[in-house]
């Protein structure tokens, strides 16, 4: 089991797009996934048709419920939801024990059956972005193509320095997608080149571009792959999802 995060601080970046696009595409290849929407806004459960009034993520977390899991329109996806009760759930953790490893026990005991976790993060560092890195294997940053970007940047790979040194030994960096990239507009081809030129191989190959179907699919309750598969926007994941399979495959080799 792959345990994944996708983190961002800043909003509006793409974060919520990647987590639920990145989750249809392994799901669409037969990989049996599981999206877990950590965000209080809940958007990724409206971007996969999910009912935010079930009960889901934060009644995992505080309450310790099980049998949460909420099916999509998608074989092999499901799904636990995520609310605005997540927002009182960062201040409720707090008074808990061990308070750090509560998803990733939860998963741990609940979700063993599962090739794929697919955690989207608040963009924010508190106690909820701090159990989603705690209990992942890696983290995969959506990088909006503007001027602030390396800054952000900078700002995750020390929050993931911190968690690994002291909660998550084994945390790495997956690698940075480049999002809402417009090629007529000269500040994207100037922050690529800069992401690249600092980061070499961890950025993706694959860049996402701004589409207006990327764009659409949320208010329909799909990912971009099920409203439209030809759209520039559906072919950027499906090239995404191959290269973060190629990847673990290169990684795997590498470890044995």
């Amino acid at each position: 089991m792959k345990i994944l995060s996708i983190a961002n601080q800043k909003g509006g970046v793409g974060k919520t797009t990647t987590a639920v696009n990145l989750s249809s595409c392994l799901a669409a290849l037969g990989k049996k996934t599981l999206l877990i929407d950590l965000d209080p806004q809940g958007n990724g459960t409206t971007g996969l048709g999910g009912d935010k009034k079930k009960p889901g993520i934060y009644e995992a977390l505080v309450g310790n419920k099980n049998n949460l899991i909420q099916k999509t329109k998608i074989p092999f996806l499901n799904l636990l939801s995520g609310s605005q009760n997540l927002a009182g759930a960062e201040v409720e953790l707090l008074q808990m024990n061990k308070r750090e490893y509560r998803l990733k026990e939860y998963i741990l005991k609940n979700f063993k059956d599962y090739e794929y976790i697919i955690i989207d993060c608040p963009p924010s560092l508190g106690m909820l972005t701090i159990n989603a890195l705690t209990a992942s294997d890696a983290v995969l940053m959506p990088l909006q193509c503007e001027y602030y970007a390396l800054e952000g940047l900078s700002y995750l790979l020390n929050t993931i320095k911190r968690i690994k040194n002291k909660f998550n030994p084994k945390l790495v960096m997956e690698g940075v997608i480049l999002t809402m990239y417009d090629r007529r507009n000269a500040l994207s081809s100037l922050v690529e080149k800069d992401v690249r030129d600092n980061l070499s191989d961890l950025v993706f190959k694959t860049v996402i571009p701004r589409n207006v179907k990327i764009a659409e699919a949320p208010s329909h309750g799909m990912s971009v792959l099920f409203y439209d598969i030809k759209s520039t926007g559906a072919q950027a994941y499906m090239a995404v999802t191959s290269e973060f399979l190629q990847r673990e495959k290169k990684r795997v080799l590498n470890d044995n």
